[in-house]
Protein backbone atom coordinates (compact mmCIF):
# COMPACT_ATOMS: atom_id res chain seq x y z
CA UNK A 1 0.00 0.00 0.00
CA UNK A 2 1.33 3.36 -0.71
CA UNK A 3 2.38 5.71 2.05
CA UNK A 4 -0.51 8.45 1.14
CA UNK A 5 -3.24 5.85 1.68
CA UNK A 6 -1.63 4.09 5.00
CA UNK A 7 -1.47 7.36 6.89
CA UNK A 8 -5.11 7.79 6.00
CA UNK A 9 -6.33 4.66 5.98
CA UNK A 10 -4.82 4.18 9.33
CA UNK A 11 -6.37 8.13 10.23
CA UNK A 12 -2.65 9.59 11.59
CA UNK A 13 -3.42 11.86 8.84
CA UNK A 14 -6.96 12.54 8.21
CA UNK A 15 -7.04 13.56 4.16
CA UNK A 16 -4.87 11.53 1.64
CA UNK A 17 -4.24 15.30 0.14
CA UNK A 18 -2.75 16.46 3.18
CA UNK A 19 -0.42 12.57 3.66
CA UNK A 20 0.59 13.93 -0.01
CA UNK A 21 1.39 17.30 0.75
CA UNK A 22 3.56 16.42 4.05
CA UNK A 23 5.47 13.58 2.10
CA UNK A 24 6.33 16.42 -0.58
CA UNK A 25 7.46 18.20 1.88
CA UNK A 26 9.77 16.22 2.92
CA UNK A 27 8.64 15.63 6.45
CA UNK A 28 8.11 11.95 6.37
CA UNK A 29 10.50 9.72 6.91
CA UNK A 30 10.77 5.92 6.70
CA UNK A 31 13.10 3.77 8.34
CA UNK A 32 15.30 6.97 8.66
CA UNK A 33 15.02 7.87 4.92
CA UNK A 34 13.16 10.17 3.29
CA UNK A 35 9.93 8.90 2.01
CA UNK A 36 7.67 9.88 -1.07
CA UNK A 37 4.25 9.33 -0.81
CA UNK A 38 4.38 6.16 -3.33
CA UNK A 39 6.76 4.34 -1.03
CA UNK A 40 5.36 0.89 -0.14
CA UNK A 41 4.63 0.20 3.30
CA UNK A 42 5.52 -2.90 5.04
CA UNK A 43 4.74 -4.72 8.17
CA UNK A 44 7.22 -3.51 10.11
CA UNK A 45 8.07 -0.27 9.12
CA UNK A 46 9.24 2.65 11.27
CA UNK A 47 7.15 5.76 9.89
CA UNK A 48 8.50 9.34 11.31
CA UNK A 49 6.15 12.35 10.79
CA UNK A 50 7.43 15.64 11.72
CA UNK A 51 4.58 18.41 12.14
CA UNK A 52 4.43 21.37 13.77
CA UNK A 53 7.45 21.12 16.06
CA UNK A 54 6.53 17.61 17.33
CA UNK A 55 7.79 14.36 15.60
CA UNK A 56 5.79 11.30 16.19
CA UNK A 57 6.98 7.80 15.49
CA UNK A 58 4.68 5.09 14.42
CA UNK A 59 5.36 1.03 13.78
CA UNK A 60 3.32 -0.27 10.91
CA UNK A 61 1.77 -3.43 12.66
CA UNK A 62 -0.66 -4.80 10.09
CA UNK A 63 -1.92 -3.12 6.04
CA UNK A 64 -5.93 -2.96 5.82
CA UNK A 65 -7.45 -1.54 2.22
CA UNK A 66 -10.10 -0.73 4.70
CA UNK A 67 -10.51 -0.34 8.08
CA UNK A 68 -13.26 0.65 10.50
CA UNK A 69 -12.58 3.93 13.20
CA UNK A 70 -12.48 2.15 16.22
CA UNK A 71 -9.69 -0.51 14.77
CA UNK A 72 -7.56 1.96 13.07
CA UNK A 73 -5.78 2.37 16.02
CA UNK A 74 -4.63 -1.25 15.64
CA UNK A 75 -2.75 -1.08 12.83
CA UNK A 76 0.11 0.83 14.35
CA UNK A 77 1.77 1.41 17.75
CA UNK A 78 3.27 4.22 18.46
CA UNK A 79 6.53 4.87 19.46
Amino acid sequence: MRLDKYLKVSRIIKRRTIANEVCDAKRVSVNKAVARASYSVKVGDVIEIQMGGKLTKYEVLSINEYVKKEEATGMYKIL
